[in-house]
Order: C-alpha cells, then sequence, then structure tokens
C-alpha cells in the first residue's frame, strides 16, 4: 500500500502542480488536489510515527496527538484565507462525525467480519466518552444555544470556548501520556518498533510533504466555489464530505487496518481520539487563526450540523462502553454515517 501511494504521488503531484501553472479547468485541479493530499496525508502520518519512535513513548504520543490532523488543519487555513468560513465549519463537522461513525464503523465491521466478537479497554472508552461530550456537545453545541436570541456575542463567547476547550485537552493529554500512561497500554509498543526512517529523515520528509500539502490545499480551496457551482453541490456537503474525508483518508485505513489486526484499542483511539482533536484543538486553533487572518469563525453552526455531531457521539458512546465490538454494530454506525451523509447532499 506504501509503494502504490508513493507512485501515486510520485506521478500526480507534479501534474497537479503543472495544471495549476498552465490554468487548467478548475475542476480538474480540484480532483487533482483532492487525490494528491491523500497519498500525502499518508506520507506526514508516516513520518511522524517514526519521529514518535525515535523521540520514546511520552514525547512521541504527544506528537501523534498535535500532528494527527494536521492535514485538515492546513486546508482549513487556506480556506479561512479565501474568506469560506462556512466550509471550515462544514470540514470540522465531516471529521467528527466522520470519525465517530464512518472510520469507527468499518473498524468494527471490517474487524467483526474476521472475529465474532473484539474488546478494547473500556476506561479508555469510557474516558474519551466523557471528553468527547465535553468537546463536542458542550464546546461546539452550546454556544449555538446561547446566541439563538443574542448573535452579536457569538465571537466572544466563542474565544472564551477555544481557550478552555485547549486548556482541558492539554489536561487530557496530561492525564494520558503521564499521570495515567499505565492506562494507555498501546503508548508502550512505540519501545518494541523500529521506526520507517532515520529522524533526520522523517523531519526531512515531514517538512516536504507539509510544504506541499500547503500548495495542494492551496489549488483545492481555489476550485471549491467552481465546483459546488458545476456539481450543484453546496459548500456545507463540500465541507461535511469531500474535504474531511480527504484529509482524513489516511488516517481512516490505518483504523480499519488495525482492527483487522484485532487492535481495537489502537483503532479506536485513532477514530474517537482523532474526533476529540478536532474538537478541542483543531477548532479553537481555527477560531484564533480567524480572526488573524481577518475572517472571523465562531463555534456557532448550522442546525443540521450540530444535530449530526450530538447524534454522532451519543450512538458511538453507546456502541463502545460495553468493552467490545462486532460486525453488526458496525454496520449500524456506518449506515448511520450514509443517511447524515445523503442528507447534507440534499441540503
Amino acid at each position: 500500500m506504501n509503494r502504490i501511494l508513493n507512485l501515486l504521488l510520485f506521478i500526480l503531484l507534479p501534474v497537479s502542480i503543472a495544471a495549476a501553472w498552465l490554468g487548467v479547468s478548475d475542476t480538474i485541479l480540484f480532483i487533482l488536489s483532492c487525490a494528491v493530499i491523500i497519498p500525502l496525508a499518508g506520507i506526514m502520518g508516516r513520518a511522524t510515527e517514526s519521529i514518535a519512535i525515535h523521540s520514546g513513548p511520552r514525547l512521541g504520543g504527544l506528537l501523534n496527538a498535535t500532528f494527527g490532523n494536521a492535514v485538515e488543519l492546513i486546508i482549513s487555513f487556506f480556506a479561512l484565507k479565501a474568506g469560506l468560513t462556512s466550509v471550515v465549519q462544514a470540514s470540522i463537522t465531516g471529521s467528527i462525525i466522520g470519525n465517530l461513525l464512518l472510520v469507527a464503523g468499518l473498524s468494527f465491521f471490517v474487524g467483526g467480519i474476521k472475529y465474532p466478537t473484539q474488546s478494547f479497554n473500556r476506561t479508555i472508552a469510557g474516558t474519551n466518552a466523557s471528553m468527547m461530550v465535553l468537546g463536542v456537545i458542550v464546546a461546539l453545541v452550546i454556544p449555538s444555544i446561547f446566541t439563538f436570541k443574542k448573535p452579536e456575542i457569538a465571537h466572544a463567547l466563542s474565544i472564551t470556548v477555544a481557550i478552555i476547550s485547549l486548556l482541558l485537552y492539554i489536561l487530557g493529554l496530561l492525564f494520558s501520556l503521564f499521570t495515567h500512561k499505565q492506562l494507555l497500554n498501546y503508548t508502550e509498543d512505540m519501545e518494541h518498533e523500529d521506526a520507517e526512517w532515520s529522524l533526520s529523515k522523517a523531519i526531512g520528509i515531514l517538512c516536504g510533504a507539509t510544504i506541499a500539502v500547503g500548495f495542494e490545499s492551496e489549488f483545492l480551496v481555489k476550485s471549491i466555489e467552481h465546483v459546488s457551482h458545476v456539481f450543484g453541490w453546496s459548500q456545507m456537503f463540500i465541507g461535511v464530505i469531500v474535504v474531511a474525508i480527504v484529509g482524513n483518508a489516511a488516517e481512516h485505513s490505518s483504523a480499519v487496518f488495525m482492527a483487522w489486526k484485532n487492535r481495537m484499542d489502537i483503532s479506536l483511539e485513532i477514530a474517537v481520539g482523532s474526533s476529540l482533536q478536532v474538537a478541542m484543538f483543531v477548532t479553537p486553533v481555527l477560531i484564533f487563526l480567524s480572526f488573524l487572518v481577518g475572517h472571523p469563525m465562531s463555534f456557532v453552526f448550522a442546525v443540521p450540523e450540530t444535530v449530526s455531531m450530538i447524534l454522532s457521539v451519543f450512538l458511538i458512546t453507546y456502541l463502545s462502553l460495553d468493552g467490545e465490538s462486532n460486525w453488526l454494530e458496525g454496520a449500524m454506525a456506518v449506515g448511520a454515517y450514509i443517511i447524515i451523509a445523503t442528507g447534507f447532499y440534499f441540503v
């Protein structure tokens, strides 16, 4: 798989740059950008993992937690610069429901095909569930309620929520990587793994891939409005489904692969942990960046986005609290995602 992704990147990256330079159709540029970002995200993930292994379990866990959604953060930054705040908000929604329903659901389903019942750490699942309630329902939903009749307080309230969310996210890292690290057995695996690349090579590849993602993200963002007009897609649908899947595709495949290997703790950590990172780290950072680039964004989401996030949190919490999973639970989660995606398509 890595060889295939490397080959795709070797072919498509220069093609997309040439296409942008030659001024080809925005539709073709959009498709090429999406196709290039997926292998780039995979390479960034592999480089980060190599650096994490060289750095040790604690610093490695911190690096994975910090750079896990780097691609989405870069895409969202360029969208903010272009003033597409609705697309950024939609991509946040798409990442959360995509990780909670699509990724976790596919992991349950694929792993359940091979193993009748798979188990995972209930303590970790409970902790993540509590954090999800706080990070998604409280941080991302409550502002919509309080600003319903007073929209003028949206930005001030969003800044407050962003600061608190970041502080709680840091405390969560302190809990999982230091004071209660014994609960997270998967971090100990880093001590017994061999890094794919040397430290210097991994850092160089990460820097190069990050720069390439920046260029491709700019191409992608510039073509969104044209694609929205040509295909009749709303910007909300592009953000929730297309941008969210493209930015997280490599991470999605890793979670499913871990489930196939019966390593459900890691699979769930990728799915649920990524959603937590989006809600409590990526979103607050984007709130601050939106003010810096002159296009302020708030925590106030549209009703379909708000309801979708609430239902996703409750469903995955209900399915995971018993510490076991099977293919039928996975099918239900994926089915819920398809229904929600269909709804956004018709919005």
